[in-house]
């Protein structure tokens, strides 16, 4: 029963994930994501990440998702910018797809080590996840949230009107 559950989270989560990139219109793409982020959350309900599906839905599809949607929704662009953003974008993507690639295949050589947890028993919880996020990723929790900050200056730039 939980392996048939897990099929159909993994499905949605597809179906979201190519809605995003098929869209035409960016609210259509942002909503797919939407739903994607629900049935990924989904999946960590499976592994008895209730901690961790809890934050995949009220940080991605509430806060996060919805500034993009509103972003989307303020910049009103014309298709031929959209066209023109969206060639510069699959050009962004596939260098960034091709840095992941290589990433891939020197980890799968042996160049890099991917740390194991030995302790299975507290993954997912909130004491685990607390004390990596304030011991070893610190730095890139930090740097996530300059991100953040710098995405949300990005949008009122963007959104503000010219005089």
């Amino acid at each position: 029963m939980t392996q048939n559950i897990f099929y159909l989270l993994a499905a949605l989560s597809i179906a979201g994930a190519l809605g995003v990139i098929l869209a035409r219109n960016p609210v259509y793409a942002v909503l797919s994501l939407v739903a994607t982020m629900f049935a990924i959350s989904g999946i960590f309900l499976l592994l008895h990440a209730y901690f961790v599906a809890a934050i995949q839905i009220l940080v991605y599809a509430g806060a996060v998702l919805v500034l993009f949607l509103f972003v989307v929704m303020l910049l009103d662009m014309a298709p031929e910018t959209m066209f023109r953003m969206k060639i510069n974008t699959l050009k962004i993507g596939g260098a960034l797809f091709s840095l992941f690639l290589l990433w891939e295949i020197l980890t799968a050589a042996g160049f890099f080590t991917i740390p194991s947890a030995n302790d299975n028993s507290s993954q997912g919880t909130t004491a685990a996840v607390g004390k990596l996020l304030f011991t070893r990723y610190a730095l890139p929790f930090e740097l996530a949230s300059i991100l953040l900050l710098v995405g949300i200056i990005g949008a009122i730039v963007l959104a503000k009107k010219k005089l």
